[in-house]
């Protein structure tokens, strides 16, 4: 496992629309690998392939279970993190109710944006082994997979963004 360099803006992998994988080979393993570390060492909560310059459709996906919990928390080690891998993922539905919240990007660092997303949201894709997953999500757990699926098709929190600005001080909100 190694940490990548995380791509910015303006490069122009982040605006290509990727490639649906079709090898699940060791390469791919490997990339998932470098994927997880290098969003924890950012640290983000999702990072898409191509915000590493590989433009093909894979997500990694890491929070806590009770997110909210954990951050009031002084001590994180009592609260249990989630991962998720998903190839090739779509949003298979959408619920009609939508939320403006914050958001902010590792690849357009030193911003933060007021962004819409559904509510609840089904995803279809496949595990890094191939096999098929489905997915049911809602809420601040649906915001993150909508924010890295749009990565995906070369889409950034800033062309959805209703207002965008700088926060005073150290930059850490990171989805």
């Amino acid at each position: 496992m190694a940490i990548r360099e995380i791509v910015v803006v303006p490069d122009a992998v982040l605006r290509k629309k990727c490639k649906t994988v079709t090898k699940f080979d060791e390469n791919l393993q490997t990339l998932i690998d470098d994927m997880v570390e290098t969003m924890r060492a950012a640290p983000g909560v999702g990072l898409a392939a191509p915000q590493i310059g590989v433009a093909e459709r894979v997500i990694v996906v890491e929070y806590y279970e009770d997110e909210e919990a954990a951050e009031s928390s002084d001590d994180d080690a009592n609260f249990t993190k989630r991962l998720y891998t998903i190839v090739n993922p779509e949003i298979t539905r959408k619920s009609a109710d939508v939320e403006v919240g914050t958001e902010g990007c590792l690849s357009i660092p030193g911003f933060l944006g007021d962004v819409e997303r559904h509510l609840a949201i089904t995803i279809k894709g496949q595990n890094r082994f191939g096999q098929p997953i489905t997915l049911k999500l809602k809420e601040w757990t649906a915001r993150i997979f909508q924010h890295e699926i749009d990565h995906l098709y070369g889409v950034l929190f800033t062309d959805l963004a209703t207002k965008i600005w700088k926060p005073e001080g150290e930059y850490e909100d990171n989805v």
